[in-house]
């Protein structure tokens, strides 16, 4: 590669670092070509990018997107590729997690997910992929908030009824008496 075209390829590459927010530098060495096959045919079926380069480019890219290259440089060694998930954040951490049942490769080395890095472990794709995405943990607040107001409101209409019921016990036994 030329300096022209690898300082292109920076800028594309920053370029969809600024556009997604949640990416994961995964190491594919090892694999054989099917296998490298089948997996980027996995990523492509639910909508994910992946992206081969060097691990030079890759920090340059991510200063340049203004994304902390430093926080993510543990995770940059080896052989490394790029996982976009322009959807849900945890999206690409389920898909390994269920593609690594029984194997070894590709390794997750580090995450980058809503603003926060994310450097290796054993325990790494688990951890991502029981996060909860922004829409579920926005379902749940709204959940939490709703469900004091309709506490409140079954209350007032069982007392409703309650309140009803003793004033027609209270007009019966009036009547009777």
């Amino acid at each position: 590669m030329t300096r022209e075209e690898k300082a292109s390829f920076v800028s594309q590459l920053a370029e969809k670092f600024k556009a997604n927010s949640n990416f994961y530098v995964v190491d594919m060495g090892g694999m054989t070509v099917a296998e490298s096959n089948a997996f980027r045919a996995r990523l492509f079926k639910e909508n994910l990018e992946v992206h081969m380069a060097k691990n030079t480019l890759i920090r340059k890219a991510l200063e340049v997107a203004g994304v902390d290259a430093a926080a993510m440089a543990p995770g940059l060694k080896q052989s490394s590729s790029i996982i976009f998930a322009p959807e849900a954040a945890n999206g690409p951490a389920k898909l390994l997690k269920e593609y690594l049942e029984g194997k070894e490769k590709p390794v997750l080395k580090a995450a980058f997910v809503e603003q926060t890095a994310f450097v290796g472990g054993d325990k790494l794709v688990d951890q991502l992929a029981s996060l909860k995405s922004k829409q579920e943990l926005i379902g749940e607040i709204i959940g939490l908030l709703q469900a004091p107001m309709s506490n409140v409101l079954g209350a007032l209409e069982s007392s409703k009824s309650t309140i009803g019921g003793l004033l027609k016990t209270l007009e019966t036994r009036a009547a009777n008496a």
